[in-house]
């Protein structure tokens, strides 16, 4: 049993918690929260400290806010425990290096909070595209937005100094990180960020970004929004055989709705903007959490790579994210 310490108990720590337990692989022997929170179940400790340097801790969970991530990671890394991080990983790609070079030297496990590579509709749209069933991929399109309102200003991410950046950094590296996971990496990056509505010096509401892979040609196309005044997220596909069209998302909030999975397959009369036949998925359920702990947990156990989340996937989407936020 992989024996567990979080550092953040809010939400987040709160979500790897139950996860963590109802996986059946590791138990949190303790937490640490600057707010404590009355309801925890667990061994509430005074410092992060007592957690990373804990003898009887294997791995920490780091569910902070956003600036406290690499600092953390790399002080964890350094202490010989496994780490699993929220997103973002950083800052920049720079900070994301720097963090490589403790992971190296550790020999530890470090894995990354993309939990949208999780979500069984992802998962299909992955294996579609791996096995090449419906040929090459052409180009894709992500939309991503949500709405916010003032209370929004009364938390950390409203804080420049302490997100590191808006809607982009916090919602959009999701789909950011979907486009490598199904594309690649892009060689070309144009984007146009605004702040029009909320007006947050350091913090964009609205990035709309376009990218290629020069390699295989794929082009993609992101727009990320807290100006969207519903909760939207649509993921569209378009591969020599057909499409890919996911629309919602299953999340703890049920805003963005069950995932609509529709795989359309190409036929004879495609030219005239048919489809041969279409199949519709309908996730109801989230089982994303549970997915990205069990992977990071039989990693420890089974000593074996991270596969998803690992820190070139986050390195890959910290250089993409700077060159979308115009930061390279």
């Amino acid at each position: 049993m992989i024996k567990c310490g979080i550092i953040g108990f809010g939400k987040m720590g709160k979500i790897r918690a139950d996860a963590l337990e109802q996986s059946g692989l590791a138990e949190v022997v303790a937490v640490y929260d600057p707010t404590p929170s009355p309801d925890a179940k667990h061994r509430v400790v005074a410092n992060e400290n007592e957690i990373i340097q804990s003898d009887d801790i294997d791995a920490v969970f780091i569910c902070t806010p956003n600036y406290r991530i690499p600092t953390l990671c790399k002080d964890a890394l350094a202490a010989g425990k496994h780490v699993f991080s929220e997103k973002p990983p950083a800052f920049t790609a720079a900070e994301v290096e720097a963090v490589r070079e403790v992971e190296a030297a550790s020999g530890r496990k470090l894995m990354y909070g993309f939990n949208h590579r999780h979500h069984g509709s992802i998962k299909k749209m992955k294996q579609i595209v791996d096995t090449n069933e419906m040929g090459r991929v052409l180009w894709m399109r992500g939309r991503y937005g949500k709405e916010v309102d003032e209370s929004y200003f009364n938390g950390w991410r409203a804080k420049p100094e302490l997100a590191g950046g808006g809607i982009m950094l916090d919602q959009g590296i999701h789909m950011l990180d979907l486009f490598l996971h199904l594309g690649g990496e892009y060689d070309e990056v144009h984007s146009l960020v605004s702040n029009l509505f909320w007006k947050m010096e350091g913090l964009e509401d609205n990035v709309f970004a376009i990218m290629r892979n020069n390699e295989n040609g794929v082009c993609a196309s992101l727009h990320s929004t807290m100006t969207q005044w519903r909760y939207l997220f649509s993921l569209e596909v378009f591969l020599e055989g057909g499409a890919l069209i996911l629309n919602g998302l299953k999340t703890s909030s049920g805003v963005y709705g069950d995932e609509d999975l529709a795989i359309k397959h190409n036929g004879i009369n495609a030219a005239h903007g048919e489809f041969e036949r279409e199949e519709h998925i309908i996730y109801h359920t989230d089982s994303s959490w549970l997915s990205e702990v069990v992977h990071f947990c039989e990693a420890i156990r089974d000593d074996k790579p991270i596969e998803l989340g690992h820190s070139m996937d986050a390195l890959r989407v910290m250089r993409a994210m700077d060159r979308v936020l115009n930061r390279s």
